[in-house]
């Protein structure tokens, strides 16, 4: 059983970690750019639609989904300590578990809450808007090379199986 559950659950986790590397690389190489590069309140207004947005879309199932499954497969890795691929396994799903799902939930979801509170129209809103930029595109670039990093470690224990 163990033969055939593990190997479905390292696929999924690998190709989940690099459809969100894919996603968080794309905010971090250009979207955040190109938003930070309009006038505020329509910057403010897009980003508030597209945090609106993904939380009604298929990213919110792929995100908890490979969140849970990473962490089922850091826990078990520990069970298969001394196996092949074990330990690329045990460091993709702490990685993919911290370096995401726990940067998402500390950093960039009081962002995105903050953002989503502010009158986009008052003086308070170019200052937060300039550290939403700055703080929110840094943490992104975490989950980004975590995403990635974590992908490549599954990936390994695939490999190595």
């Amino acid at each position: 059983m163990r033969e055939i559950v593990v190997p479905i659950l390292l696929w999924f986790s690998a190709v989940g970690c690099g459809l969100m590397a894919g996603l968080y690389f794309a905010f971090s190489t250009f979207i955040m750019g190109a938003l930070g590069r309009i006038d505020q309140p329509s910057g403010i207004a897009a980003m508030n639609a597209i945090n609106a947005d993904i939380l009604r879309s298929l990213f919110m199932p792929l995100f908890f989904g490979t969140t849970l499954v990473s962490a089922i497969l850091a826990v078990v890795a520990v069970f298969l300590v001394g196996e092949a691929g074990s330990l690329a396994m045990l460091a993709g799903g702490i990685v993919y578990v911290v370096g995401m799902f726990v940067v998402t939930m500390i950093f960039n979801v009081p962002l995105n809450n903050a953002l989503a509170a502010a009158d986009r129209a008052s003086s308070d809103a170019a200052s937060l808007w300039a550290r939403y930029l700055k703080e929110w595109t840094f943490w992104n670039h975490v989950r980004t090379i975590a995403s990635t990093a974590a992908c490549a470690l599954f990936i390994a224990a695939i490999a190595a199986s």
